[in-house]
């Protein structure tokens, strides 16, 4: 397996939520794993939680995702976005519409000044996507 970079989002009790919202969006083999699975009895942690999620999708994304730890409650990400990029104006159109149902839109889905199509959104889980379609060549 060659070394990659996944983003991995931590959520406080809604990880199954929002891994499923996600596959709903983009696609793909959705994998969870609860803490039950791994002989937790609970109540902390609960058996239920999601102790980690991952979803492959067709067009080579991968995203991973936990429950945390229930001691340490989660906040909503800060500092930090997912981006998804790419050639495919449509698609990237669909993604940016299907993520930000129930979100808020910080930057529209349209051309920008340098050429590409862009917009930013904050999803309904407070994780921030940027997505850029790359302006047609020749």
């Amino acid at each position: 397996m060659p070394v990659q970079m996944t983003p991995y989002l931590h959520f406080d009790h809604r990880a199954r939520e929002a891994m499923e919202f996600y596959r709903s969006v983009l696609g793909g083999e959705l994998q969870i794993m609860t803490f039950g699975d791994m002989g937790a009895e609970g109540p902390v942690p609960p058996p239920d939680g999601v102790m980690h999620a991952y979803l492959g999708t067709p067009d080579g994304f991968a995203l991973m995702a936990s429950d945390g730890d229930p001691q340490r409650p989660v906040g909503p990400p800060s500092g930090i976005s997912v981006s998804l990029s790419g050639d495919d104006p449509d698609k990237l159109r669909g993604f940016f519409a299907g993520l930000a149902e129930g979100g808020v839109v910080d930057v529209a889905m349209e051309k920008q000044m340098w050429g590409d199509e862009f917009g930013q959104l904050t999803d309904r889980f407070g994780v921030r996507w940027l997505v850029n379609a790359s302006a047609p060549t020749g």
